[in-house]
């Protein structure tokens, strides 16, 4: 039996080569310092920033997450809501929500945060103090009397004999 050198059936490609244009904008702008940027000085931004590059001086992204890349060297006081290092960083960080210092991340210098992860293989030098969230202010028609804050409670130590 023979059959036809023609395919009974083809799927064909659509004629039409409209492509959809892409109305939204995307969801998290984020700045970079390329590898072999070097900056000194003050970086102050209000969108999201990852460093690969080299940065010496001050960092503050107070609303927003700093990256500092695998290849991204730092030597500078950090302060953002947000901040992940898998470079190195020289200096101190703080942050208003959480530090990530990723497997090969180094990070020398004082943190102050709310939360913070440390990878195993990481490095930390330095002092770390968690504080609590602060907590909104109420309104003051809602409570009129002044909250005083606890004094500390002292803490007796005695020795063994």
């Amino acid at each position: 039996m023979l059959q036809s050198p023609e395919p009974k059936y083809s799927p064909t490609a659509p004629t039409n080569s409209y492509t959809p244009v892409k109305t939204a904008a995307p969801t998290m702008e984020q700045a970079t310092i390329g590898r072999t940027l070097v900056i000194k000085g003050e970086v102050s931004g209000s969108e999201s920033l990852f460093i690969d590059g080299r940065v010496e001086g001050t960092i503050s992204f107070p609303d927003n997450r700093v990256t500092i890349g695998r290849q991204g060297n730092v030597t500078a006081n950090v302060t953002a809501k947000e901040v992940v290092i898998m470079g190195k960083v020289h200096g101190n960080v703080e942050c208003s929500d959480r530090l990530d210092i990723r497997s090969e991340g180094s990070l020398t210098g004082d943190v102050i945060t709310h939360r913070f992860t440390v990878e195993e293989g990481a490095v930390l030098k330095g002092a770390v103090e968690v504080r609590t969230p602060e907590k909104k202010a109420q309104p003051q028609n809602q409570n009129k009397q002044e909250q005083k804050p606890e004094p500390p409670k002292a803490l007796a130590v005695t020795a063994g004999a």
